[in-house]
């Protein structure tokens, strides 16, 4: 099985509004924000041009339709999150603790993480679905567990999540060590101390191309 996407071979597709990408355990990508982070009306209008874009570029992208992609979507959602909007509640390290734990259990057993960062009101995280497990599965019991303890913690009411979340396939070796590095310097480019973020890289988890 691939470590990596496969552009000419089946991959599985999910959700409507925000499709979801898997291709067996190919490494992904994966960002989730809390509810309050994005205005709901700038995150509609994000999500309509996205879908659009996505009807008119079809699988498999050049380098130039990968970087447009990437400039007009990623990184003005990475721009919007990094500016710090909303309750930013996972500031507090009793609940980065709880998300931890969440990403912890069941490693090696439905998931294999290389890198992640929790940042103020939202995650980051670099890994392997495994043994047949759904991304949709793994994002579920992540978000669900840590929302429920949060929550028993704090007394809050509503949504602690935003409901969805965004993935890319990883591509190739330069397009997983570019997450990497993402990963690692995005507490910096936000200008965040290190009381406010959670970093963890597991070094010993490479894909083929490095061992």
């Amino acid at each position: 099985m691939s470590e990596f996407l496969n552009p000419y071979a089946y991959i599985d597709q999910h959700g409507l509004n925000l499709p979801h990408w898997q291709q067996g355990e190919a490494f992904v990508f994966v960002t989730w924000r809390m509810a309050d982070s994005l205005p709901e009306n700038v995150l509609r209008a994000w999500s309509s041009e996205r879908r659009i874009w996505f009807e008119k570029h079809p699988l498999p992208w050049d380098a130039s339709t990968r970087a447009e992609y990437r400039e007009r979507f990623t990184q003005r959602i990475e721009r919007w999150l990094d500016q710090g909007s909303g309750s930013c509640a996972l500031s507090d390290p009793t609940f980065r603790l709880i998300v931890e734990g969440a990403l912890s259990h069941f490693e090696g057993e439905r998931h294999a993480v290389r890198s992640y960062v929790i940042m103020p009101n939202h995650v980051h995280i670099l890994f392997q679905p495994l043994s047949g497990c759904l991304l949709e599965d793994i994002l579920h019991t992540w978000k669900s567990y840590s929302s429920q303890q949060i929550m028993k913690t704090t007394k809050h009411t509503g949504e602690f999540w935003s409901a969805g979340y965004w993935d890319r396939l990883i591509r190739d070796r330069t397009h997983f060590e570019r997450c990497v590095r993402y990963i690692r310097n995005n507490p910096a480019k936000a200008k965040l101390n290190p009381s406010q973020f959670s970093l963890y890289e597991n070094e010993a988890l490479t894909c083929e191309s490095e061992r």
